[in-house]
């Protein structure tokens, strides 16, 4: 991933919607995932499933993905999806590239994805992560989540330990 952090970047948020971004988005967590956490090709499948179910049949009113740009290159991402009950949406496959840290990006995305969910209507947003995600668990609990659960799992070629958090809008 190219190095992103300059003083003076210009850094927009914008709709998931161009071709290409969703692509960019299975890719991006793979190699991200892999450098950081060694996490293997089970982990970037987890996501084309989201990814691709979400393409497939988006409801635009309930659901709706961002793509962060720093200087006009893809940079970070976040989605927000319809969850198993009418008032419930989930928080998905939030991230921000390596070189892109230090903008604020995740914070923004995750304020974006929030704004959405309450202008469509939903009363709580869940999400689900593992505890080695500290930066996010740090963006999710200053938005306000809690957490509700967490157990251990082996997933993506390491023990980890998965937690649910979730808020009340």
């Amino acid at each position: 991933m190219t190095a992103l952090r300059r003083p003076t970047a210009n850094v927009t948020l914008r709709p998931a919607d161009r071709p290409g971004d969703l692509g960019w988005v299975v890719m991006a967590h793979g190699e991200v995932y892999d450098q950081q956490f060694g996490w293997n090709t089970d982990f970037e499948a987890l996501v084309a499933k989201i990814v691709a179910g979400y393409a497939a049949g988006r409801d635009p009113s309930r659901e709706a993905g961002w793509i962060a740009e720093v200087d006009g290159e893809r940079a970070g991402c976040v989605f927000l999806v319809a969850g198993d009950d009418p008032d419930t949406a989930k928080l998905r496959i939030l991230l921000v590239t390596p070189g892109a840290r230090g903008h604020g990006l995740g914070t923004r995305l995750v304020e974006e994805c929030l704004a959405f969910a309450r202008r469509s209507g939903y009363r709580r947003v869940v999400l689900w992560t593992n505890d080695v995600l500290v930066s996010a668990r740090h963006i999710y609990q200053a938005a306000g989540f809690r957490l509700t659960d967490q157990a251990p799992h082996h997933s993506f070629g390491h023990d980890l330990v998965g937690q649910t958090w979730s808020l009340q809008l």
